[in-house]
């Protein structure tokens, strides 16, 4: 069975891991478009790319980050990040793939990632390290965190099923 670990946001990203043998089999960036609106560029999520790269894979379980807005953001802000997590949502929905959500204080209190800025690249690189390529740079945040979401749903599983 694949594990999805999903950080739902406009930077995120997917993680697949194979539940048998623990290892990371892909990271992907979330897909989104560029666009133009009223002279500015804009991204947004392609939910036909996402739709794509969801059914290439037979995932048994995503875990998804559940997030919320935060203080300081815009409303046009939070409105988009709501407009994309509603359709991820509804994608995930859509191809048959079994979710739960996981808030972030949950996935990285059990896992111990530190609160540090740059925290969970390093956590993952500890608990993941055949995967630490997938996230050099620190833009590469959402990487990390999508693989350590998915190693805390492949760490959840199996506690059910023990």
């Amino acid at each position: 069975m694949i594990i999805a670990g999903i950080d739902p946001g406009l930077s995120g990203a997917l993680a697949f891991l194979d539940a048998a043998s623990s290892m990371v089999l892909d990271i992907v960036d979330m897909p989104t478009l560029a666009l133009s609106r009223g002279g500015k560029k804009k991204r947004e999520l392609d939910a036909h790319a996402l739709a794509r790269l969801l059914v290439a894979q037979p995932i048994g379980h995503a875990f998804v980050e559940h997030v919320g807005a935060m203080p300081g953001q815009g409303v046009s802000s939070v409105f988009a990040f709501g407009k994309s997590f509603g359709a991820l949502i509804g994608v995930l929905a859509a191809v048959g793939v079994p979710m739960t959500f996981v808030v972030p204080a949950v996935w990285k209190r059990a896992l111990g990632v530190p609160a540090a800025k740059d925290g969970a690249r390093a956590r993952a690189s500890q608990l993941i390290p055949a995967a630490a390529h997938h996230w050099p740079l620190v833009k590469h945040d959402g990487r990390a965190e999508a693989a350590l979401i998915a190693h805390y749903g492949l760490r959840t599983l199996s506690r059910i099923a023990a």
